[in-house]
């Protein structure tokens, strides 16, 4: 009789990776990026409010936020930090305290001809053991996809109209 051997699966992280044109130089669109303020006004659909940490204006290097928001109905806290910054070319937010195993979020910028293009590149590990993954491949992928899509609409007018007015 041959023996019974298992296998433990080691499951991945999940990437959500987006690209964004933006008619605007690269330091306001990477401004805006860090800019606490206005991830809040992309975030207003889930009250979105940095509570503690940096609470308004840019973060940057080493500084923290506290986010509190309402997802999937219940209101939920995520503190990051910045823990890598090369100013206009590249920003990580990494999460410090909060819901996920683990969430890294990276940041890229690049002009070409007065145009901005962002990319996002989100990994992170859903928590709740084997359960975590149907969760993040019925919902949870689709909701924090959205998410982002949605900051980046705000990003890029924020960013254009900002340009649109300087000199």
């Amino acid at each position: 009789m041959k023996p019974v051997r298992f296998t433990i699966m080691k499951l991945k992280m999940t990437t959500i990776h987006l690209t964004t044109k933006i008619k605007a130089p690269k330091n306001i669109v990477f401004d805006a990026s860090r800019n606490i303020d206005t991830h809040q006004l992309s975030a207003s659909s889930s009250k979105e409010k940095a509570i503690a940490g940096v609470t308004s204006g840019l973060i940057n290097l080493n500084e923290t936020v506290t986010w509190r928001g309402k997802h999937f109905g219940f209101y939920l806290t995520h503190k990051s930090r910045i823990p890598v910054m090369n100013l206009y070319d590249y920003f990580v937010d990494e999460m410090e305290e909060g819901n996920f195993k683990s969430f890294k979020h990276r940041h890229y910028f690049e002009e070409i001809n007065g145009v901005t293009i962002m990319t996002d590149k989100l990994q992170y590990e859903t928590p709740f053991g084997i359960f975590g993954k149907p969760f993040d491949f019925l919902f949870l992928k689709k909701h924090l996809t959205n998410f982002i899509l949605e900051r980046n609409k705000v990003l890029k007018k924020v960013s254009e109209t900002k340009s649109s007015k300087t000199p």
